[in-house]
């Protein structure tokens, strides 16, 4: 121990050691566990639950599709366990303020195949398809690289460069959106049910899982699980923000907002100004997401969920942005990214990320300040008392 004690590296290394092994065994137990749940192990932007209702209240060809996303689901979790990084759970470094911090994307057309990633349809610094969603998709990284990189010096995914593969018409008529661990993938939608899935929040949130498996990571189920999808909607809703350059004020603080089908009532997937009020429709179901801790969700299903319970912090940070005032993207981004940054917690609670996120509000803005104590009262607002 006093060994360990007199060496901060090896200490650290030995934490990245046990986080990475307790992955491998968290995700072996995930896969004998969600024969009869969605999106388990990759990161999709429609949640479990709206699967589960689809195949209870659709029709019979939707009834199928959704089985279908199911299977798919767990084919792409296998793909992610083999791909996850050793050093996953290492903190992006700072880029300097003077670096130069350039993107590295390419757009594939999948072809409506289900391989991955497909055929190169733009690289980086090609000029216009003209093909819309390709066009659509290699902008929208652009925006997300452009936020992480400006406000956060952050380079790329990984903080280091990573190249940003995004992969378009995934399937036939493919009604979900991914992260499988090293690239985005896009379905087209059925034009029923959803449309396609590159609407600019879809694509930051998306990529924004890409940001949490390289900055520690937190696990893929219940109150973790639900920061990690908070984190990703919070970076979402940032994405867009930033790129249209929308204040607190002017920002709708919608997921996927216009992926719905045109018969499908609803305005989003989920609303972070008033969780729980995204959709409420016959095929759907009614958003089920809580706003406050008396109100969070205990269940097996979603990884005890994740995609659920994830309005409580997602409520959180949106009257932190409130109370602040002009850009999210500043002070109370900033302070969320920090957060994510030191947490150095796989399987953090609500708790343990709003004690951070306080920590990060005092070391950015000074003790007792302002944002400090907004911070807090955010939080209290949701059931959390610090």
């Amino acid at each position: 121990m006093a060994d360990c004690l007199s060496s901060t590296v090896y200490c650290q290394q030995i934490t990245t050691r046990f986080q990475f092994v307790y992955l491998r065994i968290h995700i072996e137990r995930e896969k004998m566990s969600t024969e009869h749940s969605c999106c388990h192990g990759i990161q999709c932007i429609v949640p479990p639950h709206m699967v589960d209702v689809i195949k209870i209240r659709g029709t019979a060809k939707q009834k199928k599709m959704a089985k279908e996303l199911e299977k798919h689901a767990q084919k792409a979790l296998k793909q992610r366990i083999a791909e996850t990084p050793p050093d996953a759970f290492q903190a992006a470094p700072l880029s300097a303020l003077e670096a130069d911090l350039q993107p590295n994307r390419a757009v594939y057309d999948g072809q409506n195949k289900a391989s991955l990633p497909g055929k190169l349809a733009r690289g980086e610094g090609d000029a216009p398809t003209h093909e819309p969603t390709v066009d659509e998709v290699y902008d929208g990284a652009g925006d997300v690289f452009d936020l992480y990189a400006d406000v956060y010096r952050r380079d790329s995914l990984d903080g280091r460069g990573m190249k940003m593969i995004l992969t378009v018409h995934h399937r036939k008529k493919y009604n979900n959106a991914f992260w499988d661990g090293k690239q985005m993938v896009f379905g087209d939608g059925d034009g029923v049910i959803f449309q396609k899935f590159t609407e600019l929040t879809v694509i930051g949130h998306e990529l924004s899982h890409g940001v949490v498996q390289f900055s520690g990571g937190l696990i893929y189920r219940d109150q973790s699980g639900a920061l990690n999808e908070s984190y990703a909607d919070v970076f979402g809703v940032l994405t867009e923000q930033y790129a249209k350059k929308q204040s607190v004020s002017e920002a709708t603080w919608l997921i996927g907002a216009g992926i719905l089908g045109p018969e499908i009532n609803g305005v989003s997937l989920r609303s972070m100004k008033a969780p729980g009020t995204a959709y409420d429709d016959p095929v759907l179901g009614k958003d089920p997401q809580p706003y406050h801790m008396d109100l969070y969700v205990n269940t097996s299903s979603d990884n005890g969920g994740v995609h659920i319970n994830s309005g409580i912090p997602n409520h959180a940070f949106y009257l932190l942005s409130n109370y602040l005032g002009g850009n999210a993207w500043e002070k109370a981004g900033q302070i969320w990214y920090n957060t994510m940054q030191a947490i150095n917690n796989p399987m953090a609670t609500f708790s343990d990320w709003a004690d951070k996120s306080v920590e990060m509000a005092r070391d950015a803005y000074g003790s007792g300040s302002l944002e400090m104590q907004l911070t807090r009262r955010a939080w209290k607002l949701v059931g959390i008392d610090l």
